[in-house]
């Protein structure tokens, strides 16, 4: 039997496009893939629970465009949505930033706020980033969620609240449970439900059309004739690895539009930076005299000597210990000696994003982790 073709499955997205959001929010995740098929029929079910969801994912998958789907899906699409970026959360305005605050609470508050929360009453607020959250602000969050009810600074006065929470993160907040980070009573309170959005890598189909859809949107953006690559560059772009997902792919398109003379370079510094950089490249990179010239950029000197090193390598499959946390000490030491200390070119060798790199320094070498902060000034002696 036919299906009618009366009535077609309406995809949050749609719904978002036709509530005149296409311009503002790009449609990130829509695609033809199974991966982003399954991802939208979650959205449309979750979407009709008034229930705490968690998104994870890499940095850069379009975790954003998932909570905004949802809001848009669901019954609160009419009432705010509310987004913070909990990494970027002010340490001594937190509480404030997120619960409000009363006239007077602290030095600088002249008038009264109402918060991020109160802001979006009926609606949705978007707790980006939520592994960023400061440790002792999480169990005032956790209050919240258990009573729905928020408490402004310098205020006794509790005020009850009608909100979604959506939560999304690109850390693995068990790990950060297991190592005492993050409290494992608000992580289960955040995930009741548990959204993972596809890296671009496992969409590669998706590709040729974010490639579309991203020079069409450039091309209005900037008064420019729309750039079509060729299938030759459509099938780099579907091949390439994409470590920072969509984002990276719609600024490396903005790019091609900001130096539209120069096209190929641009091109090819985004593909040949993700030549293979493993932890035995690194190695031998460390011992080997590698000296590119003067000239060249610094994204063709550290692929240069990537590609030198894997040829000096070639021979010599052998690792130096078996065990994987070993392992992955030595090639974070290594990256970071190969590369003087520089964290995004370290990051750029093992192929791995920069939050990621930072979290393996403060596993792997805390010693340089310590190094990199603010030197401690011993207090001055107490007059007996």
């Amino acid at each position: 039997m036919e299906a009618s073709p009366a009535s077609p499955p309406t995809s949050p997205f749609a719904r978002a496009r036709s509530a005149g959001r296409a311009e503002k929010h790009w449609p990130r995740l829509e695609g033809a893939s199974e991966a982003v098929r399954r991802l939208e029929e979650n959205i449309a079910r979750v979407a009709t629970f008034d229930c705490s969801v968690l998104i994870t994912g890499e940095t850069g998958c379009g975790k954003e465009e998932v909570a905004r789907a949802i809001h848009a899906a669901g019954p609160r699409n009419d009432k705010p949505f509310v987004a913070i970026n909990c990494g970027g959360l002010v340490a001594d305005l937190a509480e404030s930033q997120l619960f409000g605050h009363e006239k007077g609470a602290f030095t600088g508050a002249f008038g009264s706020s109402r918060g991020a929360f109160r802001a979006a009453e009926g609606g949705i607020i978007f707790l980006d980033e939520i592994g960023e959250l400061p440790i002792d602000l999480q169990p005032k969050l956790l209050r919240v969620l258990q009573r729905w009810e928020v408490t402004p600074v310098g205020s006794t006065e509790a005020h009850a609240i009608d909100v979604q929470v959506v939560a999304a993160t690109n850390r693995d907040l068990e790990s950060d449970v297991a190592s005492g980070s993050f409290r494992e009573d608000l992580l289960y309170r955040l995930n009741t439900i548990h959204l993972t959005v596809p890296p671009l890598r496992a969409r590669k189909e998706d590709i040729p059309r974010f490639v579309e859809h991203f020079s069409a949107h450039f091309a209005r953006e900037y008064g420019r004739q729309q750039w079509v690559p060729d299938d030759r560059m459509l099938d780099r772009f579907a091949r390439h690895s994409w470590p920072g997902n969509v984002r990276q792919l719609a600024q490396t398109i903005q790019r091609v539009y900001v130096f539209e003379d120069r096209i190929d370079a641009v091109l090819a510094e985004v593909f040949d930076a993700s030549a293979a950089p493993t932890a035995r490249a690194v190695g031998a990179a460390a011992d080997a005299d590698l000296a590119p010239p003067m000239e060249m950029g610094a994204t063709e000197a550290l692929v240069s000597a990537i590609v030198q090193a894997d040829e000096h390598a070639a021979s010599e499959q052998r690792v130096p210990v078996f065990n994987l946390d070993e392992l992955r000490r030595l090639a974070v030491r290594q990256a970071l000696e190969f590369t003087q200390g520089h964290r995004g070119q370290a990051a750029t060798l093992l192929g791995v994003s920069l939050n990621t790199m930072t979290r393996l320094v403060a596993e792997s070498c805390p010693e340089v982790q310590s190094k990199s902060g603010r030197r401690r000034v011993p207090p001055p002696p107490q007059p007996r």
